[in-house]
């Protein structure tokens, strides 16, 4: 050791001990190497199969987002039709939310989250975005139930958009089909004549969509045709609603002032073609 720290001698043979010893440093050092080895590689595994869960979590998460979202999407576009539908409509209006189906099958009843405490009378009329849907049968402080125009109870005055023709459209307790009711054999109605409301009864306003006429048949020797309509309303996927809040007490207070002033120009004008008269004898 004092030779070879003082001298250079001894340099060249601890340069061929060394090569000699190498695999004994190899062999030394590989219980060490190939547990670290082990170790890192169940570790790894383990942090990959932390890191895919964490990943599967994170996409059935995105995957819900994606979900939401396209309801709130599809719920979006209903709103809008629903917006654009009561800006077409004079009457005051309230959007209410269906909640709740009747289970029997022999019954058109739905509930609304819309009550005797939001104004809501019995009665009053029910739409979508694309037509009527029927009427307020029952009145509770916040909720009310909804007879379809569909249901074998229900019937309302309608008349044909093309000619006025008037008819009655009762429902046949198929949520896609109603029917008109002792039209005569020699009516003119076709397919694919729109039905809107005649405003017959006061209960219905004038104009709103009913149904769209699907068939008809006209038998010989029978005084009545059989007519089927399709309801212009979505009655089984429409989830938001209108209340229409009929204005016919503010219609006719204006239809009385309009009345008030022609009598009041006849009036005047009476005067008018007697102080002619006067002044031309």
């Amino acid at each position: 050791m004092l030779v070879d720290a003082r001298l250079e001698m001894l340099k060249p043979v601890r340069s061929s001990l060394g090569m000699v010893l190498t695999p004994l440093y190899w062999l030394g050092d590989m219980p060490v190497r190939v547990w670290s080895d082990t170790m890192q590689l169940f570790s790894s595994r383990t942090d990959l199969l932390s890191e895919n869960e964490a990943l599967r979590a994170d996409i059935l998460l995105m995957q819900r987002r994606l979900q939401k979202l396209a309801t709130l999407t599809e719920q979006n576009v209903r709103l809008r039709e629903l917006l654009n539908s009561s800006a077409l409509i004079d009457d005051r209006v309230l959007v209410a939310e269906l909640i709740g189906i009747d289970p029997n099958p022999h019954t058109h009843r739905v509930l609304i989250n819309k009550g005797s405490s939001s104004g809501v009378t019995l009665g009053q009329p029910v739409l979508d975005a694309r037509g009527v849907m029927g009427q307020v049968i029952e009145v509770m402080p916040y909720t009310s139930r909804v007879l379809l125009i569909t249901d074998s109870n229900h019937s309302l005055p309608v008349q044909v958009n093309r000619n006025g023709l008037r008819a009655i459209a009762s429902g046949t307790g198929d949520l896609d089909s109603i029917e008109l009711r002792y039209v005569t054999d020699t009516a003119d109605i076709r397919e694919g004549d729109l039905l809107v409301t005649s405003g017959m009864g006061q209960r219905f306003p004038v104009g709103y969509p009913v149904a769209v006429v699907s068939e008809v048949q006209r038998n010989t020797g029978q005084p009545f045709s059989r007519i089927q309509a399709l309801p212009a309303a979505t009655l089984n996927r429409s989830r938001y609603l209108l209340l229409v809040f009929s204005n016919s007490k503010g219609s006719t207070q204006a239809l009385d002032d309009e009345v008030q002033n022609a009598l009041e120009d006849a009036k005047q004008l009476l005067k008018a073609t007697e102080t002619t008269a006067v002044e031309a004898q």
